[in-house]
């Protein structure tokens, strides 16, 4: 039915309470336990190569099964989906408070991206379906988008503060009551509008396929660090990763209901949205990483203090996105956002290159992370506005789930490659200075220091290269056709243009 003549739904607003709320949790949990980790590292005994996967796990399982997620959401119907998703997702959370050892933290940081992987797509789907009069759609857009923006500072100083005030556990017994009101609030309030399914069929062999893939592929990187790059097992995954995806393709270019359909990653300026936004993502969470420890084991900063340390990043993001992204999208060709902003994010990074055990914050990490905010923030709204642009209305879902996708796996990448090379670089430093040192602990911070200066390089490197394939792919002009699908029902609202993100930091 049109827009014009659906009937709103008077629970509307309620509605976006709830959804928001839901997407509050799930922003709010990327970010709260990596303040955690130092903490659940030492109590559960965690050793320093396995560390990652307390990130890792999460965003894996929630990028591989994001696209399936959606599909889910489709078939299923998008008001059950989600209320499963959120039930599901606070008794990972309930699991992981409880965890007696790393094997309960990892399982349960993996049930939540699965279940995260649910709820996202269907939250996206509902606000999609829920608000289709233009202005009404704008404003509440902008309100889910804020909250995904400032997500994430929320989720850094409640990590800190509990961290530091109750316990590491807390990072997740916090999700149980976000959860149980928003599915209550979905239960009773949301009405889902008739017609608006997609009744194609589940591609049970694209979403294996797919899964697999990229868990090889993150656990090649992840072994690396323990076996070497060259180790048998390490090539093994890398090949296993490679053949698995290319499978994942080919199946993908022969079924008539694809999980992805091949067209919208093969067009040029999606493709250079996916690969340049997935590469800044490698960069940016390895850092995330880097900067806790660095925060709490070398310079001795609280949970709390280091969760205030983080602000002038998001800050920088927030800044970047409204007031430059936001304002210059409709009058400046995208390219001409996103490369200099990725450039002036590995500004930013290159600033960090020079960390010493001593380093001021305010001298240097203070205008690093300033840069990195404003300089993503800026490349990111135009990347999320263009990629839909131009896409079928039945493929405007797929389009956006895939941005999230590419978030979640280049985080995952990122985590486990520069701390890989990181801890690589660390224990070199260490055996070649060993002789000299006037102290073992000395040793020990100046070791690490320069293990996450040399990580922070390759991440230079990485957001340099995404600057170039967002300025040589991306040949559009302008975002006019950025909003497809913004209206109808049947099978085209069933996936409406959703482009807001999912962050996990």
């Amino acid at each position: 039915m049109p827009d014009s003549v659906r009937q709103l739904d008077p629970r509307r607003w309620k509605a976006l309470i709830f959804i928001a709320l839901a997407q509050l949790m799930v922003v709010l949990d990327a970010t709260i336990v990596n303040i955690a980790l130092p903490s659940a590292q030492a109590d559960l005994g965690i050793s320093d190569g396995n560390r990652q996967w307390v990130i890792t796990a999460y965003a894996l399982a929630f990028g591989g099964l994001l696209l399936f997620g959606g599909r889910i959401a489709d078939l299923w119907g998008r008001k059950r989906t989600f209320v499963v998703g959120l039930l599901g997702f606070a008794a990972a959370s309930a699991l992981g408070g409880a965890a007696a050892n790393s094997a309960m933290l990892l399982g349960s940081r993996a049930l939540q991206g699965a279940f995260g992987a649910l709820l996202a797509p269907a939250a996206l789907s509902l606000l999609a379906v829920t608000f289709t009069e233009a202005k009404e759609r704008a404003k509440a857009f902008g309100i889910y988008g804020a909250i995904a923006g400032g997500g994430g500072a929320v989720g850094l100083i409640l990590g800190g503060f509990l961290t530091e005030y109750m316990d590491w556990r807390w990072t997740f017994f916090v999700n149980i009551p976000f959860a149980v009101i928003a599915a209550a609030g979905a239960y009773f309030v949301i009405r889902e509008p008739e017609g608006t399914r997609n009744r194609s069929s589940l591609d049970i062999p694209g979403v294996v396929l797919s899964t697999l893939g990229l868990v090889s592929l993150v656990y090649g990187f992840t072994r690396a660090e323990s076996d070497g790059w060259s180790a048998g097992l390490t090539i093994a995954l890398f090949i296993a990763a490679a053949v698995l995806l290319a499978a994942f393709a080919l199946v993908e270019s022969k079924v008539k209901s694809p999980l992805l359909p091949l067209r919208v990653v093969t067009e040029r300026n999606r493709g250079g949205v996916y690969m340049s936004l997935g590469l800044a993502i490698i960069a940016m969470f390895g850092l995330f990483l880097f900067l806790t420890y660095y925060l709490q084991i070398v310079k001795g900063y609280s949970p709390v203090e280091t969760g205030f340390a983080f602000l002038p990043m998001i800050a920088g993001m927030i800044i970047g996105s409204t007031q430059i992204g936001a304002r210059l999208m409709n009058r400046v060709p995208p390219r001409l956002l996103m490369a200099p902003g990725f450039l002036v994010a590995a500004t930013g990074m290159l600033l960090l290159t020079q960390l010493e055990v001593d380093t001021s914050y305010a001298g240097l990490i203070l205008p690093a992370q300033l840069l990195l905010g404003l300089g993503m923030g800026t490349a990111f709204m135009p990347a999320m506005s263009l990629s839909t642009h131009g896409v079928q209305p039945r493929d405007a879902g797929v389009a956006s789930a895939m941005v999230n996708t590419s978030q979640q796996v280049g985080g995952a990448i990122g985590t486990a490659l520069l701390n890989t090379i990181a801890a690589s670089a660390t224990t070199a430093y260490a055996t070649s200075h060993a002789a000299g040192a006037k102290s073992v602990r000395a040793l020990q911070l100046q070791s690490m220091v320069h293990g996450y200066s040399t990580a922070i390089w390759w991440a230079v490197g990485i957001l340099a290269l995404a600057a170039a394939i967002a300025f040589t792919l991306i040949n559009t002009r302008g975002q006019g056709g950025a909003l497809v699908a913004g209206s109808g029902g049947g099978e085209g609202a069933a996936e409406d243009d959703v482009t807001v993100p999912v962050l996990a930091h």
